[in-house]
């Protein structure tokens, strides 16, 4: 297993894909959660921001997870496109890269850092609030095909 900082021809259209296929598989999301994933992904590769930063892990070159730290203010970072493949799953992988995207933030000097899902994923609740996660927002609304709850996580750090 591989973890880089380092973003490779392709990597952007394969965490999109990874995204869509497994939240449609396992969530019913339809292609506009893709869509929701690329628009902000693509506009953080073209920023480069030094405060900024994903980690892909690759398995015999397969990217098979992601995390990014994305800065939503000076002192608020969001953390994003957290996903492992399901080949990757159960391995700690999650709580390694979980550890990585928080260690970043406090070496950056953010103070809080937020994340959105929606209710009914289990196993990335119980990540978030075991590393200090609390809800602080919930709006019912349409997404990705269906009605949703959408929650904002937050942490201080």
């Amino acid at each position: 297993m591989d973890i880089s900082n380092t973003m490779e021809p392709g990597d952007l259209g394969q965490i999109v894909k990874q995204h869509g296929l497994l939240y449609a598989k396992e969530y019913g999301f339809d292609a506009t959660f893709e869509a929701y994933v690329a628009e902000p992904l693509a506009q953080f590769a073209m920023r480069n921001n030094p405060r900024e930063r994903i980690w892909l892990v690759r398995i015999e070159g397969k990217l098979v997870g992601t995390i990014c730290i994305c800065e939503s203010s000076n002192s608020v970072a969001q953390l994003r496109w957290f996903s492992i493949d399901p080949v990757a799953r159960g391995k700690g992988l999650g709580k390694k890269l979980m550890a990585k995207a928080l260690s970043f933030c406090v070496a950056q000097g953010y103070s809080n850092v937020i994340l959105w899902t929606v209710d009914g994923l289990a196993v990335s609740k119980s990540l978030y609030t075991r590393h200090g996660f609390k809800i602080t927002k919930e709006i019912e609304r349409k997404l990705w095909g269906k009605v949703q709850i959408e929650q904002c996580y937050e942490k201080a750090l």
